[in-house]
């Protein structure tokens, strides 16, 4: 049976952003390297060709040193549905710490440049309800938001301001 997983291109620090996840994520740990015998020329360092394969929460990922290659954009990006709020703020801390951005509608940036969206489980329930009024101003509430605040959804969802 085929396998099928995320496999991240890196400039030349492929091995700090798994390791950068691996801190972030309860169940993580690594697969295994392999370095290559040619390198990859930084602007002030030469580091080996590598991949370093990793698991998050059972999803494997593939890191690779590539050098510099054009950035991470929000064509493609990991998606955390949590489970509350506090899961929420805990990922959404972790993920834009030590040089992530905060984007609108759930969305950010790691360090890496890395695109993540972090929605709670609750917040989803809310903009899919049947009543399209309550989910349609549950969602435009989603739209003025950065980190998605859920009791900020719930008020938008039940009408009150």
């Amino acid at each position: 049976m085929a396998t099928i997983h995320p496999f991240l291109w890196f400039n030349l620090n492929a091995e700090e952003a798994r390791d950068f996840y691996l801190s972030v994520f309860r169940n993580g740990r690594a697969l295994g390297s392999i370095e290559f015998t040619d390198f990859v020329g930084g602007t002030n360092r030469t580091v080996p060709h590598a991949i370093f394969d990793f698991e998050l929460e059972g999803q494997r990922f593939t890191a690779l040193n590539a050098g510099s290659m054009p950035p991470f954009n929000e064509r493609i990006s990991l998606y955390i549905e949590t489970k509350d709020q506090a899961e929420t703020n805990y990922y959404w801390n972790a993920l834009t710490a030590g040089g992530g951005a905060e984007k609108p509608c759930g969305w950010l940036t790691d360090k890496f440049g890395v695109y993540w969206q972090v929605i709670p489980e609750p917040a989803l329930r809310l903009m899919s309800d049947p009543d399209r009024e309550k989910a349609d101003r549950a969602r435009q509430a989603m739209y003025r938001m950065s980190r998605i605040i859920l009791a900020d959804l719930e008020a938008a969802h039940a009408g009150r301001p």
